[in-house]
């Protein structure tokens, strides 16, 4: 056992970029000191750096991420869609349904089941634009339900994704964030450049996961308190993340191949299960017409919509949607794009924005016209009561709405499953990302590195519960998405210089 564990030691020691592991690790330790003793105060700092953030930039976010979405339009158009994440002759490393498995399950993870019914209603009961409670209201509920988990969120993910993968596959350069910028800064991000930018992107995808495994603890939480009576509180939500978190640290040792790809399967096949129970047991011609009509609704108003900024004064929905969605999906985007790049050897570019862009935005559609769409129906042409839940607990919305189904008692247990399978995904293929950021860009990187980082989100999530709950959650995504962003930015004009140098050097 001592030289086993000995062995360990000095696999790891050897394998992770000292600076890259001490920063982020340092900064990690620093967030969860801070808000395991000093509760009260980190709450207070968590909401003025949120309510600082969406005042002031949330016209950046609005700006920044339509401009993603429409380059990653441009580029799929462009001649460069046949280029290879690989050699020309390399061939994909899964399946096709492994493949969009993975990468399904790390992009929404359980964030799409915390808010497929739980954001309808909500603006249903209070939109933006429309009177509450109206047909106006259902249209809207719809179309900015559709837009916050459309191609805005995966166009920040193929950008990043495509970088990484082009640079690491194609170039050999380290499956890293620093990899991003080697056509502007050249070998210099070998050095401090590019360990600062690996650091801060460790700490940016921690917050993010802990964001999603937040509002998962909560849920199965709400779930379980219904189902078994167990005490519902921030208390019960550690224990709920500190059980989970060992498990998934598991998956995570086994890697890629094991734990965390056959997770992703019967995530997925959770998830048509219970989609297509929800389609069958619910309002099935409402969700259809519904789900047509939106569609429509949101094709229509996209453009619209990317560029819309509240201009109302003291009215703070954008901030509390809008923007928070935005730094959210920045927040993940090293996470969600390093782990797609990892899956990706041997995809064409074209086929890869295909498949990451629209199909996952495609099921997203649905999920929400079925959960939230039935959620909607019980609410305006039915007999209501999930309205009235949703507001005193957004985090018991799925468990209310199966409870107006047939089979609630079976339905609610595998909702609650299926939401620590997504716990499980979320967290896994999380650390597994900085575990290979804080190794130099290692696609298989120590045992104990893995250990080390899964335990760190567990733990970071635990503290934001504590220092002030969804607030607290909000303010780490919206924040650290905020300086991510200009890397994104960055990434787009080193994929064109890249990509041109790569027409050029073939004579095209």
């Amino acid at each position: 056992m001592r030289l086993s564990i000995n062995n360990l030691i000095q696999e790891w020691i050897r394998g992770i970029s000292l600076p890259v592991f001490l920063g982020a690790a340092f900064f990690t330790a620093s967030i969860i000191v801070f808000g395991g003793i000093w509760t009260d105060t980190a709450g207070e700092v968590f909401g003025s750096v949120l309510s600082f953030t969406t005042q002031y930039f949330g016209w950046y976010y609005i700006l920044t991420v339509s401009f993603f979405l429409f380059f990653v339009i441009w580029l799929y158009f462009s001649p460069y869609g046949n280029i290879r994440l690989g050699p020309d002759d390399s061939k994909p490393e899964f399946s096709l349904f492994a493949w969009f498995s993975m990468l399904f399950a790390a992009g929404m993870g359980m964030g799409l089941v915390f808010w497929g019914v739980a954001e309808p209603i909500t603006h249903y009961m209070s939109p933006p634009l429309a009177k509450p409670e109206t047909l106006d209201a259902v249209t809207e509920a719809m179309r900015f339900s559709f837009f916050h988990w459309g191609l805005h969120p995966w166009g920040i993910y193929i950008i990043f994704g495509l970088g990484i993968g082009f640079f690491h596959f194609r170039h050999n350069l380290p499956l890293a964030p620093r990899s991003l910028l080697y056509p502007l800064l050249g070998d210099k991000i070998y050095g401090y450049p590019g360990h600062i930018i690996d650091a801060f992107c460790t700490v940016g995808t921690l917050l993010g996961v802990a964001t999603s495994l937040g509002l998962g603890a909560m849920q199965i939480n709400s779930g379980l308190s219904e189902l078994v009576g167990m005490e519902y509180g921030v208390n019960t939500q550690v224990i709920i993340i500190t059980t989970i978190t060992l498990i998934a640290t598991v998956s995570t040792v086994t890697g890629v191949h094991s734990g965390i790809k056959y997770l992703s399967i019967l995530n997925i096949l959770l998830m048509l299960m219970m989609l297509a129970f929800v389609f069958l047991a619910g309002p099935t011609l409402f969700q259809i017409n519904l789900f047509i009509s939106s569609l429509g609704d949101y094709l229509k108003s996209i453009v619209a919509l990317s560029l819309w900024v509240d201009l109302r004064e003291g009215n703070d929905w954008q901030s509390n949607w809008t923007v928070f969605y935005w730094g959210w999906w920045v927040s993940w985007c090293p996470f969600v794009g390093i782990f797609i790049a990892r899956i990706s050897r041997g995809r064409t570019i074209k086929e890869f924005i295909l498949f990451v862009f629209l199909i996952p935005t495609l099921i997203n559609f649905i999920w929400f016209s079925v959960f939230g769409g039935t959620a909607l129906h019980i609410e305006f042409l039915g007999d209501g009561g999930v309205a009235a839940v949703v507001k005193d607990n957004v985090a018991m919305s799925l468990h209310v709405l199966l409870d107006h189904l047939p089979l609630g008692a079976i339905t609610r247990w595998l909702g609650v499953f299926l939401i620590i399978i997504f716990f499980i995904t979320s967290s896994d293929s999380g650390s597994f990302v900085d575990d290979m950021v804080t190794s130099g860009g290692n696609p298989n990187p120590p045992v104990l590195n893995r250990v080390f980082w899964g335990c760190a989100e567990g733990a970071a999530a635990a503290v934001l519960l504590l220092a002030g709950g969804l607030k607290a959650l909000q303010t780490a995504s919206i924040s650290s998405g905020l300086p991510q962003s200009l890397l994104v930015v960055a990434t787009c004009y080193s994929l064109v210089k890249a990509f041109r140098s790569e027409k050029i050097a073939k004579g095209l």
